[in-house]
């Protein structure tokens, strides 16, 4: 019976040591690469969802590559773990395309941040708020108080436009006039508006051109200017123009054109 047990501690014995050894010291190895990742991102202002999820997923791998090479050392045969690992790797990859694509994408929106809550973006055909950001949706507040979910693929495989990345933006609002119309009194009549509107620079100095001979109307672009604030559409602007040109007589039945756009007060 000793003589049984002397011989297997020493047939055994230093590869029962040297396993022992790998899955202790890799474990140690792993936890630091974990730490070490986890301040790194950290410092890198990356959110704390992601940096959990990745940091977890690192050392489950690490770990899984660890006990493989532990119950190598002991002699047992560690390739048909391995091919069943990748099997089942393969099978829940194919299961989960989408939802990884998903993540994929939002880890990328995470970390390269092309737009961030509170900001207004047109994106995936839809214009809105962005009212929060996960690992595989994003939600949008739209200007009629409609929340939408957009799977962050979506958004990873389309143009976005931010409309509040910029301190200040360039409005373009066309007005048609008829062509019998005084072209000195509109360009008065838009000059006033102008001025009047505090919300428009004056460096650089706003525009007043006629920009197209239409087939029943002059269309004059009023002004193309920066603005301080941007407010949710021209509506305001277009109101004005309007007025404007009722009180200085101009002609009824000018067609009348503008171009919304959207932004962040300042």
């Amino acid at each position: 019976m000793l003589e049984h047990g002397k011989e297997f501690l020493l047939q055994y014995g230093p590869s029962l040591l040297a396993a022992i050894a790998i899955f202790f010291i890799g474990k140690w190895v792993a936890k630091w690469i974990k730490r070490l990742v986890a301040r790194g991102m950290t410092r890198a202002e990356v959110d704390p969802m992601i940096v959990s999820f990745t940091t977890s997923m690192i050392y489950i791998g690490l770990m899984v590559f660890v006990v493989i090479a532990a119950l190598g050392e002991i002699g047992i045969q560690t390739t048909s773990f391995i091919a069943i690992l990748g099997a089942a790797g393969l099978a829940i990859g194919l299961a989960l395309q989408g939802s990884l694509a998903n993540f994929a994408a939002g880890f990328m929106l995470i970390i390269f941040r092309p737009f961030k809550v509170g900001d207004v973006i047109e994106a995936a055909g839809v214009t809105g708020k962005v009212d929060e950001i996960q690992i595989f949706t994003t939600t949008l507040r739209t200007p009629d108080n409609k929340t939408i979910i957009i799977p962050n693929g979506k958004l990873g495989n389309d143009n976005i436009i931010n409309y509040s990345t910029q301190e200040t933006r360039r409005v373009d609002i066309t007005v048609g006039v008829g062509y019998d119309s005084d072209l000195k009194q509109v360009r008065e009549v838009l000059q006033e508006i102008v001025d009047a509107d505090g919300r428009i620079l004056k460096d650089p100095e706003p525009l007043i051109v006629v920009g197209e001979l239409a087939d029943s109307s002059i269309r004059c672009p009023p002004w193309r200017a920066k603005r301080r604030r941007v407010v949710p559409g021209s509506r305001e602007a277009t109101r004005d123009t309007r007025r404007a040109e009722g009180a200085k007589g101009d002609p009824k039945g000018a067609s009348e054109r503008g171009v919304q756009s959207y932004g962040r007060p300042v």
